[in-house]
């Protein structure tokens, strides 16, 4: 089992991954996906089902180097030929793990999902920020 494949267990313990193909399609249909994965074994028309999701919903797409029998005994399901991870920086750790095992294959994809992971922690900094700003108020008085 290698490193990236380790962090799809803890992704499923955490609720950040969407197993199958009709939890993958709803989660790319409300933009929760960040990376839309395949077994290396799934079929051809399921790879494509999964590759036009990534498309139409503007989702990386990747293909794992593992077989449905891996990903069933690390996710605890039966054979599933697709998975969505719902976490940016989960996607981003997957992803250029997988890269630094097969660099031509992912690195382009790890680059993408780094700056996304990036600006995603960006964004929570600054809703935080936000929170505390507004809850201190900055010695002003609400009038």
């Amino acid at each position: 089992m290698t490193r990236a494949l380790s962090l799809l267990g803890i992704a499923k313990k955490a609720g950040f991954l969407a197993i199958g193909e009709e939890s993958v399609s709803a989660a790319a249909r409300t933009k929760k996906a960040r990376v839309i994965l395949s077994a290396s074994d799934a079929s051809d028309s399921s790879k494509r089902r999964a590759r036009g999701y990534g498309e139409t919903y503007g989702i990386a797409y990747a293909e794992l180097p593992a077989e449905k029998l891996e990903l069933a005994a690390l996710v605890g399901r039966g054979s599933p030929g697709m998975l969505a991870v719902t976490d940016h920086g989960l996607a981003f750790g997957i992803v250029s793990r997988l890269s630094e095992e097969e660099p031509e294959k992912y690195a382009q994809l790890a680059a993408l999902l780094q700056v996304k992971a990036e600006r995603a922690l960006k964004r929570r900094r600054e809703t935080v920020a936000h929170k505390r700003n507004k809850r201190i108020a900055k010695g002003r008085t609400n009038k």
